[in-house]
């Protein structure tokens, strides 16, 4: 059974880490914010602190296992919602905003069964490739000869490259 101190421990680094996830989504202006990945994160704590409840401590059942991936299955659903094709088949948006449910959802997961080491390390890693990946992209594309930015939306005068249909802050 988890103790009191050890249920809000979870639930609110779960809170925090989605939360901190859509406020890069939420800043770059991309369609899924904070409240959406703080409450992706938040809910997949829930559910896993819900069946290891049911389980003796330290055990990860079969019924744990199936929470697991039912939640992960559902949350393809909501990533879903964010990819848009504008233009021609080739031009698709929003699938790193997908990704980035995904991974709350994953970090909620695991903040669900307490495996702090796991939760900090995957949030230094993604907040690395959410800040440096593309300018990585860039300079591997520019290196090896590449296109600058082969999938990239054509960007119309004083338009950021990030911008999108989502204003944050409104």
């Amino acid at each position: 059974m988890v103790d009191w101190s050890e249920i809000i421990l979870r639930l609110g680094a779960a809170t925090l880490a989605g939360s901190a996830i859509g406020l890069d989504r939420d800043l770059r202006g991309k369609p899924i914010g904070l409240k959406t990945l703080g409450l992706v994160s938040l809910s997949t704590a829930t559910v896993v602190l819900l069946a290891l409840q049911a389980v003796d401590p330290g055990k990860f059942t079969d019924a744990v296992s199936r929470v697991i991936q039912g939640v992960l299955t559902g949350i393809g659903f909501l990533g879903a919602g964010v990819i848009v094709r504008r233009g021609d088949r080739y031009h698709v948006h929003g699938l790193t905003s997908a990704a980035c449910a995904f991974f709350a959802a994953c970090v909620g997961i695991v903040c669900g069964a307490g495996h702090w080491p796991i939760v900090l390390t995957a949030l230094v890693l993604a907040f690395l490739l959410l800040t440096l990946g593309k300018r990585t992209e860039r300079w591997l594309h520019h290196a090896l000869g590449g296109r600058e930015d082969q999938h990239g939306p054509e960007v119309a005068p004083g338009q950021s490259s990030d911008a999108g249909p989502h204003h944050p802050g409104k």
